[in-house]
């Protein structure tokens, strides 16, 4: 097996292209390659090749493409995962392994019991981080895709915006108010192509946010009778619906 690389810049041609720096050490300092070996490079959008090494300098590797190798498939349900922002490392954790599972979009909310808000996190450059550890889960598990990990939004922003396809929040299985809706019955709904999962911070939802998305548009999801970590839950929550929507 061919040892991969993010090449954002290929141009889906045989025409050569420079791996961006972080790549270009890993594949000199840590794999210890040179010009000649054969790697597999992607390009974040779905598009992979087998590729040789032309070229290798000082902090520089220059790629050519060979011939395009089919990626994984992509899951048929294209699915936002919201996510409340956790405490750093879990939320490292949680963009790696939800990179892993093929969600298209990561989109972290600041609610109420979400301990930093948005100028902290944009001082903080966590989205810079969050976007490198999906690339390097992307090249991990073998997706041609890297999700796009958006800006914060205030919680209100997020329950705001577009309203296209299914828009669910999970919650826990005693929350007050609202009719929650267990995530079996999802499957008798049919498959759709894209939704949204609203996912909550340690301590989870006040029952005002869950009033207030609920007013806005969004079914209450349950996963069962137990409570879930903060961080758990939107693995489990995307397991779930993609084995619901047979995407596993």
């Amino acid at each position: 097996m061919h040892a991969r690389f993010y090449a954002p810049d290929l141009a889906g041609d045989l025409s050569p292209v420079a791996l961006p720096e972080e790549e270009a050490r890993h594949l000199t300092r840590v794999l210890r390659l040179g010009a000649g070996d054969e790697v597999t490079v992607f390009d974040g959008r779905g598009h992979q090749w087998l590729a040789r090494v032309e070229h290798v300098s000082r902090g520089r590797v220059i790629v050519r493409p060979l011939r395009a190798v089919a990626p994984a498939p992509e899951p048929s349900v294209t699915v936002t995962l919201a996510q409340a922002v956790l405490k750093a490392d879990l939320m490292d954790e949680v963009v790696r392994d939800l990179t892993m599972l093929g969600v298209a979009a990561v989109q972290p909310v600041v609610s109420e019991r979400t301990e930093i808000g948005i100028p902290t996190l944009r001082r903080g450059r966590r989205i810079d981080r969050w976007r490198r550890i999906a690339i390097a889960s992307a090249k991990q598990s073998g997706r041609a895709v890297v999700p796009d990990i958006r800006a914060p939004l205030g919680f209100a922003e997020l329950v705001a915006e577009d309203r296209a396809g299914p828009r669910l929040m999970l919650v826990e299985p005693r929350a007050a108010g609202g009719s929650r809706l267990p995530a079996a019955v999802l499957g008798e709904k049919g498959k759709p192509t894209s939704a949204t999962v609203l996912v909550g911070p340690e301590g989870g939802w006040t029952p005002g946010e869950i009033a207030f998305a609920e007013r806005g548009g969004f079914g209450l999801l349950t996963l069962g009778q137990r409570t879930l970590r903060a961080d758990a839950a939107p693995l489990v929550a995307l397991s779930v619906l993609q084995f619901l929507w047979g995407d596993l």
